[in-house]
């Protein structure tokens, strides 16, 4: 089974390098995030006719999840998390399909850095930290699965130094991303790559992607049931260099 997080960058602008990646690699379920799309605009016929289901929890012009499931249909779990009552940000989706928990997430980018994106994002973290805990202890294969919006360490980016200010590099988000991995995750990247150097994610600007000056901020996390089912990992680098692509590129795990 092949599980795959792939931040679309605009589900409208970008649906026939989506459709084109379902037809081509035929992965078993999709997490989609920011697909800057209300409920009511997703493409769900045309997904549809891709051969997949889905679930999603749309928001007009920002943000915006989904699970896909290649010949089935998803069954959602939870939208959104709890925490902030006030929070209507798009970044949280849970499903299940055929017997493995999914999440599809998009955490916030907390620039500009200190100010309350910043402070949002951190809270955020938190609030996700207690629903990782939660499903830890439903002792079954789960996957969270999406743009965490962090670099982990200093080997998951092109430049430290290029990167020392921003949100993404800050300690405390690194050390909120360590602490949701000392519950019992599993970084299935870092696990096929210890050492680092694999990109997920090449900026637009400053010719990045010609630069191959990306960083590594799409992750999918195993627990222990799916950690033990693990067979690899990757990135599909090559779709971020086609035509009217996302700067994201689509990042997979394969179980048993």
């Amino acid at each position: 089974m092949r599980i795959v997080t792939y931040n679309v960058n605009g589900i409208k602008a970008r649906l026939p390098r989506l459709l084109e990646y379902l037809a081509e690699q035929k992965p078993d379920i999709v997490c989609l995030q920011e697909l800057k799309a209300s409920d009511e605009t997703f493409p769900e016929a045309d997904i549809r006719d891709a051969g997949y289901g889905a679930v999603w929890h749309g928001q007009k012009s920002w943000n915006g999840v989904a699970v896909l499931a290649r010949d089935a249909d998803p069954v959602e779990r939870q939208r959104g998390l709890a925490g902030e009552d006030e929070d209507e940000h798009s970044r949280y989706l849970e499903a299940e399909v055929n017997g493995l928990v999914v999440a599809s997430i998009y955490l916030p980018n907390g620039n500009p850095t200190p100010g309350p994106k910043f402070d949002y994002k951190l809270r955020w973290i938190e609030r996700l930290s207690a629903r990782a805990r939660a499903l830890l202890a439903e002792e079954r294969p789960v996957v969270l699965a999406g743009d965490y919006n962090v670099i982990p360490n200093d080997d998951d980016v092109y430049s430290v130094r290029a990167m020392a200010s921003d949100a993404l590099m800050q300690p405390e988000s690194r050390q909120g991303y360590r602490r949701l991995l000392a519950q019992g995750w599993t970084d299935a990247l870092r696990t096929r790559f210890p050492g680092g150097g694999v990109w997920t994610f090449w900026d637009y600007q400053a010719g990045a992607w010609q630069r191959d000056a990306g960083f590594r901020i799409d992750h999918l996390l195993m627990s222990a049931q799916a950690a033990d089912r693990f067979v690899d990992a990757g990135v599909d680098k090559e779709y971020r260099g086609r035509e009217k692509a996302s700067d994201h590129a689509p990042t997979w795990v394969t179980l048993r």
